[in-house]
């Protein structure tokens, strides 16, 4: 069974991807939830810039794979946590979070998609990119994520980075 909610989150710094609230929350199975959880405690956790949490929460060989121009430092698969840590400062450093909006939410089995809308400023070239969509797919195994798929408008980042 699929559940789709639709939720509103606060951004307080970079990566601050904090969930705020949750609304049109239907039934689903208690693994489908479980997974939820889990990948809403992530994104939690990155908001709020526990690592301690994240650590917990990632599988040792998860895969972090942005998607989008290459030209910008933060796009690529990083696997596992060790390379994982290595890059999240480089994206806190490039990208500054201005807003986070969580759309649309469903979970299946392993699997979350997360779409929404975003903007931020890059710090290269300190513009502004505009309001912008993105999707997640992320998947849990043993409790913990081990893929992280993001997807953004690249072209539009890619535009207000290089200035």
């Amino acid at each position: 069974m699929q559940r789709r909610t639709a939720l509103k989150t606060s951004i307080g710094a970079a990566l601050a991807l904090i969930v705020a609230s949750k609304a049109g929350a239907q039934d689903i199975d208690e693994t489908s939830q479980a997974t939820l959880d889990i990948v809403m405690g992530l994104m939690g956790a990155m908001g709020s810039g526990d690592m301690g949490t994240m650590n917990d929460l990632m599988a040792d060989d998860m895969v972090w794979h942005n998607e989008g121009d290459a030209t910008l430092p933060w796009i690529g698969p990083w696997n596992g946590k060790e390379e994982i840590f290595k890059f999240l400062p480089i994206f806190g450093a490039n990208f500054q979070t201005t807003k986070w909006e969580n759309t649309d939410v469903l979970a299946s089995g392993d699997t979350v998609a997360v779409f929404g809308n975003m903007n931020g400023i890059t710090t290269k070239s300190g513009k502004e990119i505009g309001d912008f969509t993105f999707a997640l797919r992320a998947k849990v195994s043993d409790g913990k994520v081990v893929l992280w798929n993001w997807f953004e408008d690249s072209f539009a980042v890619s535009k207000a980075y290089h200035g």
